[in-house]
């Protein structure tokens, strides 16, 4: 049996979750098995940076080959400056690893050093980013099923529903959990693109041209030219193969001790890894004369010029279904560790700090599972609406944290901090040309969505923001409070009948106040059954004596919470100097005044559908009408 204040929990309590940074009773080991190696931090958190790679290189050849088979032959140096970004952006998230240990990367490092909007704007587009990523990923990977299997494009949005579920019920079980779940499907993509690599290398022509036989090309005749504008476009729209690795940072502390030590060398081999993928096959395209064809993806087209179109296509396709599919567990790893330093700053509500077992944050990740299966359900599972949004938000976050870490070093002043600091503006005017160029290409595309979305989602953030503010300085929070008193507390019992339950509330209730009130309510018009049923409890009081008095409550519309609210209201007043109803003579004088609802626990859940919900009607009512403490007594069976 246990009482329940029914107003109000603390926000960051409950009972089988414990908030952030509370001491845990389990042991230090069993708690660090729950965390990340460097190697599952790979495996965890790099599938959306990995994943990329199948769409990545298509972007850029898709956009120059605008400019016909000319303009592809400058994929290779797109891709190269697009490598260069990505070492840019590896050195310096390995440094915002080192200042924030506690994860938030371009928030965190934008709270610091860029004041509490600019921090909120970054927040803000990385939660975009994160959402949109889940989507993005598992359409992704969904459509690769169904280009394989046409029977099943009819049934794409349950398949996307069922893969969301399947990711979002492994990383239920912890991070570390689904770390082991991915490692496989990682190691197998990643050898796949390295064998295309290392064996296309080694060949002078294409060992097969199978895949593309017979589709349409996608190159644009008669065109020789190529523009500052176009390159651009292209780096822009490659850059998409860069979102995830912010990743890592967002998430250091769920990594094993040394954190930020394992977080910075799994830093380092994301970005070695893709750097050497994406250079690796933009050198292929060129050495094989690739050029983008309709319904073939450059990927496909690649593994059959080097491994044939045999047992090595085809497993490098499974690979590429099975990677977009997962690589949404990237957002599973770094939103809800995001979504916590957002709710312990008071700017989103206080249940996103807490953690369940395996050091889950529950909360955060059935956030992104339900709004990423609105996305999916709203876009029909259809991955070419979603991905012109992909990389705006993620490339905001990316300018922001490299302008605050200009910010970092230029007030650190360290040793070679002049080029660290430089390294950073570098990057940052990279990803903010990025990001421009995205937004005004795609803006027609559905980027004005990320344009409106990303000021409602920080206004969302002040909102809160107030609001805990506001609730802090009632409870007059930081101060020291005044001395303790004893208070005068009147508790009053609805009973309906005299039961067990009815004993154990009163007994609990003659131990919290002074005085205790049994209430029942009759109707003013009773029937047969109605007269007949008041007697029985009248008479038995008599023959129990609680030492408790029954009142009768009467009502003409046969309600139950409506007669109690005014009883209650009736006594709130007499005790506080303005009077009451007749009939409620002598209860002034108490500083409280508490209502004790019983009721029974059941042992299983599905008995909850054999109780009256009558607890349920009256701590509503007496919550919305009336200022008085409203406990819950819970009776298990």
């Amino acid at each position: 049996m246990s009482i329940t204040p029914a107003p109000a929990q603390a926000p960051d309590e409950t009972p089988d979750e414990t908030p952030d940074g509370a001491q845990q009773n389990t042991p230090a080991k069993a708690h660090d098995r729950d965390k990340l190696t460097a190697l599952g931090g790979l495996a965890a958190l790099s599938l959306d940076a990995m994943a990329s790679v199948a769409y990545g290189p298509e972007s850029i050849v898709l956009v120059l080959a605008a400019a016909g088979s000319y303009g592809l032959g400058f994929t290779l140096p797109v891709t190269a400056a697009i490598a260069l970004l990505l070492a840019v952006l590896t050195a310096s998230y390995r440094q915002v690893i080192a200042a924030f240990p506690d994860g938030g990367g371009s928030y965190a490092v934008a709270k610091t050093h860029l004041g509490r909007r600019t921090a909120l704007t970054a927040a803000a587009s990385l939660v975009i980013d994160y959402i949109l990523n889940v989507a993005v990923s598992v359409t992704a990977g969904v459509a690769a099923l169904t280009s394989a299997f046409p029977a099943l494009y009819p049934d794409r949005v349950w398949l996307c529903l069922g893969v969301l579920v399947l990711v979002t019920g492994v990383n239920l079980r912890g991070i570390a959990e689904s770390a082991r779940w991915f490692m496989v499907p990682t190691a197998v993509f990643v050898l796949s693109i390295m064998a295309i690599i290392v064996v296309g290398l080694f060949r002078s022509a294409p060992a097969s041209t199978a895949a593309a036989a017979g589709h349409a090309s996608a190159l644009a005749a008669n065109a020789g030219s190529v523009g500052a504008l176009l390159l651009l476009k292209a780096f822009a729209s490659g850059c998409s193969a860069l979102t995830g690795v912010e990743a890592v940072a967002n998430a250091v502390p769920s990594f094993r001790a040394p954190r930020v030590r394992r977080a910075q060398h799994t830093e380092l081999a994301l970005g070695a890894v893709l750097g050497v993928m994406l250079i690796g096959l933009a050198v292929l395209i060129g050495r094989f004369h690739l050029q983008p064809v309709e319904g073939v993806t450059v990927l496909a087209q690649l593994a059959d010029a080097s491994l044939g179109h045999g047992f090595g296509f085809y497993l490098v396709q499974f690979a590429t279904v099975i990677l977009l599919a997962l690589a949404a567990n990237t957002s599973f790893g770094g939103l809800p560790v995001l979504m916590r330093l957002l709710a312990r700053d008071n700017h989103l509500p206080h249940v996103f700090a807490l953690r369940a077992d395996h050091q889950v944050h529950r909360h955060g990740v059935l956030f992104l599972a339900l709004v990423s299966a609105g996305l999916l359900v709203a876009s029909g599972g259809d991955v070419n609406s979603l991905v012109p949004l992909f990389s705006i938000g993620v490339f905001v976050g990316f300018t922001i944290c490299q302008v605050g870490m200009v910010r970092h070093w230029s007030r650190e002043r360290g040793a070679g901090w002049r080029g660290r600091a430089a390294l950073n503006g570098f990057g940052a005017v990279l990803t903010g040309v990025a990001t421009v160029v995205v937004t005004g290409t795609k803006f027609t595309e559905g980027a004005w969505g990320i344009v409106v979305a990303l000021p409602l989602l920080v206004l969302l953030f002040e909102l809160v923001h107030r609001a805990y503010g506001r609730i802090g300085a009632r409870l007059e929070l930081g101060k020291v409070p005044g001395p303790v008193v004893r208070q005068r507390s009147l508790v009053v019992v609805p009973v309906t009948m005299i039961s067990r339950l009815t004993r154990e509330a009163l007994s609990t209730a003659v131990s919290l106040g002074d005085e205790v009130l049994a209430v029942t309510v009759v109707p003013t018009e009773p029937d047969a059954e109605d007269r007949q049923s008041l007697e029985a409890l009248r008479r038995d009081w008599e023959l129990w004596q609680p030492g408790v008095p029954l009142v009768e409550v009467t009502d003409a519309h046969r309600r139950l919470g409506r007669p109690l609210v005014g009883f209650v209201n009736g006594l709130a007043g007499q005790a506080h100097g303005h009077g009451g109803e007749d009939g409620y003579q002598g209860f002034d004088g108490y500083d409280r005044i508490t209502v004790l609802i019983a009721e029974v626990e059941p042992v299983h859940f599905w008995q909850r559908a054999l109780q009256n919900q009558r607890g349920v009607l009256i701590d509503r009512a007496l919550r919305r009408g009336t200022d008085a403490v409203v406990c819950r007594l819970r009776l298990r069976m």
